[in-house]
């Protein structure tokens, strides 16, 4: 009675070790470039500033960080702009999403897909310089509002909020489309038929049958697209200029300028905090667990 069961033990350890195998660049790159970085980010902001060598353990960064209302108010305009962002992303999104998986067909829907695409061949950088070239005073915008009578003198079109609104939803908007796209494409459409059969009105198909089924969707873009734009620096300093007031502006002055690791380690804890209080939040008012939306989209 003992052989089966050596023999039936034999394929379970061989699978648990090519699992391994095939897991263990994963987690090689997850150890040597979040995990202990992080660890030492989280040494540093807990450490007072003394000599390298020495480690005396401090809370004087994050006590700084309270008590200057500098900090407190970029931390929350950065929150507020992101969240404003990420909803804005979504309302653009939605829309070019029904009709790439709803509308078009064919060649067409692959069409429009790839017109989303083809921005994100460029970099970052030249994106946004490509709206600093629109939208400056001395640029094509401002140009073509005077010509058509709009304004007198060309107008400073950079440098505001909606501004910086505008390139964040530019640079995130694929990140939204897809997943919006991947949950789109398994609704059936015989069920939006039949709800028409039975009298119902678009918005009330718009909020029965299609946000539930696109829920994952929804949620696993906006957490990407948040996580992005609370994180992004180029493109608000670049849109934004030196006023911009963005939290990873001061997390790059803390580091790169003042050359303060352990103020710059603390701020970015802070900023990866308040990434996943808001995450959390939204997953719970969204009735979505984590795990199921990243599986779904």
């Amino acid at each position: 009675m003992a052989e089966p069961t050596t023999s039936a033990a034999a394929p379970n350890w061989r699978r648990r070790v090519l699992l391994t195998l095939l897991l263990a660049p994963a987690l090689l790159w997850l150890l040597l470039l979040i995990v202990l970085p992080h660890v030492q980010l989280a040494l540093l902001s807990l450490r007072e500033r003394v000599a390298p060598h020495l480690f005396a353990p401090s809370a004087a960064q994050y006590r700084t960080f309270f008590t200057e209302p500098l900090y407190w108010e970029v931390f929350v305009r950065t929150a507020f702009l992101s969240v404003i962002a990420t909803a804005l992303t979504l309302i653009v999104a939605f829309p070019i999403a029904w009709v790439i998986t709803k509308v078009a067909r064919g060649r067409a829907s692959s069409l429009l897909f790839v017109v989303c695409l083809i921005p994100f061949w460029v970099s970052e950088t030249v994106r946004a310089l490509g709206w600093l070239i629109l939208l400056r005073q001395s640029g094509v915008l401002p140009a073509l509002l005077v010509k058509l009578g709009l304004t007198g003198l060309p107008p400073e079109l950079l440098y505001h909020d909606a501004t910086i609104l505008t390139g964040l939803v530019y640079t995130s908007l694929l990140f939204m489309v897809v997943p919006l796209v991947s949950s789109l494409e398994s609704l059936d459409n015989s069920l939006i038929e039949a709800a028409y059969d039975l009298g119902a009105s678009g918005p009330a198909i718009l909020r029965e049958i299609v946000i539930p089924h696109a829920a994952p969707g929804i949620t696993a873009g906006c957490i990407v697209v948040f996580m992005l734009t609370l994180g992004n620096y180029l493109t608000p300093n670049l849109l934004g200029g030196k006023n911009s007031q963005w939290f990873t502006e001061l997390i790059y002055t803390q580091f790169i300028v003042r050359f303060n690791w352990e103020q710059g380690a603390a701020f970015g804890f802070l900023l990866l905090g308040l990434s996943t209080a808001l995450v959390a939040v939204g997953l719970r008012l969204s009735g979505q667990r984590f795990v199921d939306v990243m599986r779904r989209s």
